[in-house]
This record gives C-alpha cells, sequence and structure tokens, in this order.
C-alpha cells in the first residue's frame, strides 16, 4: 500500500493554470531555477517555463518584510494589542498590517499553527483575532 500525499510543497508541482502539469504532484517538470534577490529557492516548470518562488501562495508571498515581523505583528494583534499600537512599536502603516491580516485569514490554519507554536498565543486569543478580521472586513467605510 502506498502512502497518498495530502498536502505538497512548491517546488513538486506547476502552479500555473494553463500548463498542462498544473496541480500534479511530482511528475517531473520542475526543476529548481536560482535564487530570488532576498535569497529564495525559485522553481521552473519544464513545461510552460512559468518560473515561481518556494513562498508563492502563501502568507509572505511578494513581502518585502521578513515573516518572523509578520507573525509577531499578527500575535501582537490577536493578544490584544490595537493596529496604532503596533504601527507605533513596529513603524508599520494600517494599511500594511491590515492586508496582512486579511492574507492571513486565507491562510488561517497554517497562522494558527505558527502563532500557537512559535509565539505562544492561545485559542481564546486566536478566536478574537479571527473575530477582528471578519469585523474589520464588514466595517462600512473608511
Amino acid at each position: 500500500m502506498t502512502d497518498k500525499k495530502v498536502l505538497s510543497e512548491v517546488g513538486s508541482f506547476c502552479p500555473n493554470e494553463n500548463c498542462e502539469f498544473y496541480a500534479l504532484i511530482d511528475t517531473g517538470n520542475i526543476q529548481k531555477f536560482g535564487f530570488t534577490r532576498q535569497g529564495r529557492q525559485r522553481y521552473r516548470c519544464k513545461e510552460c517555463q512559468e518560473t515561481f518562488s518556494e513562498n508563492r501562495g502563501t502568507l509572505f508571498y511578494r513581502r518585502r518584510v521578513a515573516a518572523s515581523e509578520i507573525l509577531q505583528s499578527l500575535a501582537l494583534l490577536a493578544k490584544g494589542s490595537s493596529m496604532n499600537a503596533i504601527k507605533t512599536s513596529k513603524g508599520y502603516k494600517h494599511e500594511t498590517i491590515g492586508s496582512w491580516l486579511a492574507e492571513a485569514a486565507r491562510h488561517a490554519q497554517e497562522v494558527e499553527t505558527v502563532l500557537v507554536q512559535e509565539y505562544g498565543v492561545g485559542a481564546s486569543e486566536i478566536d478574537g483575532l479571527w473575530s477582528f478580521v471578519q469585523h474589520k472586513g464588514q466595517k462600512k467605510g473608511g
């Protein structure tokens, strides 16, 4: 009996929806293709020639801030800090923190795991964070 892969890693499939090999895991069409300026591994599909980085499809994709800074800011929000407090202490704009929060909501399970394991955020704080996200999404006006 063979083990079925439930989750795949970036670099084991082509993320290009127009590619013949789109989302097919371990077909041999993906090769390492150097590094980004930030030192992240790049990959290329031999079939469609699409290139992509190791963090494509994650909360950190195309972010110019270290992953640890983003996660620390989210942890502070979860523990009850206001966006104003994070803006003052870390120097990020409200819009930037809000975009991290919105993207984190799309990757909720992974973000929760990291916040709980590495930043000591409790379950009730996680619930508060997602309630905050939901409230921000329903807010009318500016």
